[in-house]
């Protein structure tokens, strides 16, 4: 597996891919919901300012990409005060592709970049009905944030807050 900035000609094919990966979300929230985070994942909010889009790539075929927004970045359009350090957004990986270790090595990716530039946490936010992701990230060590949960739709569900610390030397 590689794991690599995006092209800019790959945007169209991974926003796409974005969108499939998260399907499988739609049946579980209301379609207001659902519309509202298929524009979010597939708008070009991947390609702002110091925003970056990397890609896992398995014998030549991209099967997952994730998005690092920069420190300071209103990644949630006003939903959550801007933090002071990176954010993972957008993490997908094709259905074919689960469980061989991409998402892992994607977050890897961005946790590897935010210790390099010198920050001490690293965050993300997910819908609490992506129990899976929750897991993993979990699994990764990140703790739970309440204090910046939101809810964009008013419709009783939550997009949770994490955070990881990036001090003890784990992630070097």
């Amino acid at each position: 597996m590689i794991i690599r900035e995006a092209a800019k000609n790959e945007l169209d094919f991974i926003r796409e891919q974005r969108v499939n990966a998260y399907r499988e979300h739609a049946k579980m929230i209301s379609s207001d919901h659902w519309k509202a985070l298929e524009q979010a994942i597939s708008s070009e909010v991947d390609t702002g300012p110091d925003v970056e889009l990397f890609v896992a790539e398995i014998n030549g075929n991209i099967v997952g990409s994730v998005v690092l927004f920069p420190p300071h970045t209103d990644a949630y359009e006003g939903y959550v005060e801007e933090m002071d350090y990176p954010e993972i957004r957008m993490l997908a990986v094709s259905p074919e592709s689960r469980g061989k270790g991409v998402a892992s090595a994607l977050i890897s990716e961005c946790i590897h970049r935010a210790k390099n530039n010198g920050f001490l946490w690293i965050g993300l936010h997910t819908g609490e009905f992506m129990k899976d992701a929750i897991h993993l990230y979990e699994k990764i060590g990140f703790e739970r944030l309440p204090e910046y949960d939101f809810q964009p739709a008013d419709d009783g569900i939550t997009v949770k807050a994490f955070r990881l610390s990036l001090r003890d030397g784990q992630f070097t």
